[in-house]
C-alpha cells in the first residue's frame, strides 16, 4: 500500500502530460497503437513497430536494428455519437464529445540478445457528452457525460533465447479515471430499487431502505442523478491504480516469415474513487406537502467508489510475411477477454456527515441519511471478442512507405445492456498510412482510420445508439 500511495503523485503528473481520456474502438481497446501497427490495421504481434511494441508483443523490441529509438507521437479520436429514442417520440441527441487527443512517449534499447525500454500509452476508453434539454438528461436540467479512460507506464524487456527465437515480457504500471453524470427516469429508478423487477440493475443499502419508506408513504421519485466529475480533460474524477503485465514471444522461421504470440494480463486496479461525489432524487411530495410541491430535490453529497474496475486480460498471435523486401503483410487475431471484468458496473455511494443530508425537519423522523449507503449495480455481461487485424506496408523508395489495412471486432455488449453513456459498439475499421524516412535516424509516420457506422439498440429501452469515429496518429522516431 506505500508503494501504491506514493506513485499517486507521479501519476497525477503524467496523466497531465499523457490524457487517458479516449474512446471506444475494439470494446474499450484502441483498434490500433502506433501509426505504424494501426496505419496497417492494427497488425503488430510479429514485426518490428517501434515502442508500440510495449502495448504490442514486448518481444518484438528484438526484432528492431541494434541502438536507439526514440518515439514522439500524437492522437486524435473523433467519435461521431448519438443516441435515439424509438419507442415514443424518436427524439435524437447528439453527443458533443466528438474531439479527444493523447500523446504518447517511446524509448527503446537492444543491444546483442538484450532489449529494454519505457514506454507511456494510453490504453483506452470511451466518452459522451449529451445537452442538458436532451431525453437522456431525464428532465434533471443538466447535461450527462461519461469520460472513462486507463493510461499505462510499461517497461519492457526481450531476449532472444536462440537465432530466431525472442521471448519478451512487460510490468505495466496503470491507472484509471472516471467522469460521470448520468440520469434515470423515475421508472428506471424503480426497476432498480424493485427487487420484483431488476431489468437492468439494482440498487440495495440503507439509503434505498429509507426512499423504499418515503415512496410507502406517498413519495414519488420523479428522476434520479449520479455526479463525480472535474472539468479536467487529462484526469477523471474518480481515480484508481494498479499493475499488469505482458509476456510474448516472436518465432523468426525464415528472412521472410514470423510468428508471434502474446498475453496480456487482467489489471490489479483498486477501486476508482472519489470524495466530491453527489446523488440528487427527484421527489413528487404532493402527499407530504400538496399540490406545489411535485418536484423536490434531495441532493446528498459523499464518497463515490466504483467497485472492482478492471481491464480485461488479451490473448493474440500474429504473423508477418515479406514476399519481397519492400513489401510486409500481416495478420493477427485477439481475443479480448470482456466478460470476465464487464459482468456489471457497480458502484457504493456513501452520504457524509454534512448538515445538508439530514432532512428530519422536512420528513421527521427516520430521514437523517448522513453516513447512509446506496449499492448501485448495472448489469453489462459483455461477451468477450474476437478481433482480427489484417494489414500490409509496401516501400515505394526508400524513402515512402504506405500502408494499408483492415480491423474487426464484433460489438461485445448485449443489446439488452446497452447503455447510451457508455456506446463501445463500433466493429469495422478502414485504415491507411503514410511513412517518411528523413535520414537514417529520422522518420514521420502518420495513419488514418475510420470506423464505419454502427448502431445498435437497446431492447428494454428502446434507445438507439449511432457512432462511427475518424482516428488519426502522428508519429517523429529518432534512431541513434
Amino acid at each position: 500500500m506505500s508503494v501504491v500511495r506514493s506513485l499517486r503523485v507521479p501519476v497525477a503528473a503524467m496523466a497531465a502530460v499523457l490524457p487517458c481520456i479516449v474512446y471506444a474502438t475494439n470494446g474499450m481497446n484502441l483498434e490500433g497503437y502506433g501509426p505504424e501497427s494501426l496505419g496497417s490495421g492494427g497488425v503488430g504481434m510479429a514485426y518490428d513497430n517501434g515502442s508500440a511494441a510495449t502495448m504490442n508483443n514486448p518481444a518484438t523490441i528484438g526484432l528492431m536494428p541494434e541502438g536507439h529509438r526514440s518515439d514522439f507521437a500524437v492522437g486524435k479520436l473523433g467519435p461521431d455519437v448519438s443516441a435515439t429514442e424509438t419507442m415514443m417520440t424518436g427524439e435524437k441527441a447528439n453527443s458533443s464529445g466528438t474531439a479527444y487527443y493523447m500523446p504518447a512517449l517511446g524509448w527503446l534499447s537492444r543491444h546483442g540478445s538484450l532489449g529494454y525500454g519505457v514506454g507511456l500509452f494510453a490504453q483506452g476508453g470511451m466518452g459522451t457528452e449529451y445537452k442538458s434539454t436532451s431525453f437522456l438528461a431525464a428532465g434533471s436540467g443538466e447535461k450527462v457525460r461519461t469520460e472513462l479512460g486507463v493510461g499505462r507506464l510499461i517497461f519492457p524487456i526481450s531476449f532472444e533465447l536462440s537465432p530466431g527465437v525472442i521471448i519478451g515480457g512487460s510490468v505495466d504500471f496503470v491507472w484509471a479515471g472516471l467522469d460521470l453524470k448520468m440520469a434515470m427516469s423515475g421508472a428506471q429508478f424503480a426497476d432498480l430499487t424493485n427487487p420484483a423487477a431488476h431489468n437492468s440493475g439494482e440498487a440495495s443499502g440503507s439509503l434505498v431502505d429509507t426512499f423504499g419508506a418515503f415512496v410507502m408513504g406517498g413519495l414519488g421519485v420523479n428522476w434520479a442523478r449520479f455526479d463525480f466529475n472535474n472539468n479536467n480533460p487529462n484526469t477523471g474524477e474518480a481515480m484508481g491504480t494498479g499493475f499488469a503485465g505482458k509476456i510474448g514471444a516472436v518465432f523468426k522461421l525464415s528472412p521472410q516469415f514470423s510468428l508471434g504470440a502474446t498475453y496480456h494480463s487482467k489489471t490489479a486496479l483498486s477501486d476508482l474513487e472519489s470524495s466530491d461525489a453527489k446523488v440528487t432524487v427527484n421527489a413528487d411530495a404532493t402527499a407530504f406537502f400538496g399540490p406545489g410541491y411535485e418536484a423536490v430535490p434531495l441532493p446528498l453529497t459523499g464518497k463515490i467508489k466504483v467497485n472492482d474496475f478492471q481491464w480485461p486480460a488479451m490473448l493474440a498471435i500474429g504473423a508477418a510475411f515479406n514476399p519481397m523486401e519492400q513489401l510486409m503483410l500481416g495478420l493477427d487475431i485477439k481475443r479480448i477477454f470482456w466478460a470476465d471484468v464487464m459482468e456489471n458496473f457497480s458502484m457504493t455511494f456513501t452520504a457524509d456527515q454534512s448538515a445538508t443530508n439530514d432532512f428530519t425537519s422536512v420528513f421527521g423522523p427516520g430521514s437523517d441519511l448522513r453516513g447512509q449507503k446506496l449499492d448501485a449495480k448495472l448489469y453489462q455481461n459483455w461477451e468477450d471478442q474476437t478481433v482480427i487485424a489484417l494489414g500490409g506496408a509496401y516501400k515505394v523508395t526508400p524513402e515512402v512507405t504506405l500502408r494499408l489495412g483492415y480491423n474487426r471486432g464484433k460489438n461485445p455488449i448485449p443489446d439488452k445492456y446497452l447503455n447510451a453513456l457508455f456506446p463501445a459498439i463500433e466493429e469495422t475499421h478502414v485504415t491507411g498510412g503514410v511513412g517518411y524516412r528523413m535520414s537514417n535516424a529520422s522518420s514521420v509516420d502518420f495513419a488514418l482510420s475510420k470506423g464505419l457506422e454502427t448502431s445498435a439498440t437497446n431492447s428494454q429501452n428502446g434507445v438507439k445508439s449511432t457512432m462511427s469515429q475518424l482516428n488519426w496518429q502522428l508519429m517523429y522516431s529518432y534512431r541513434y
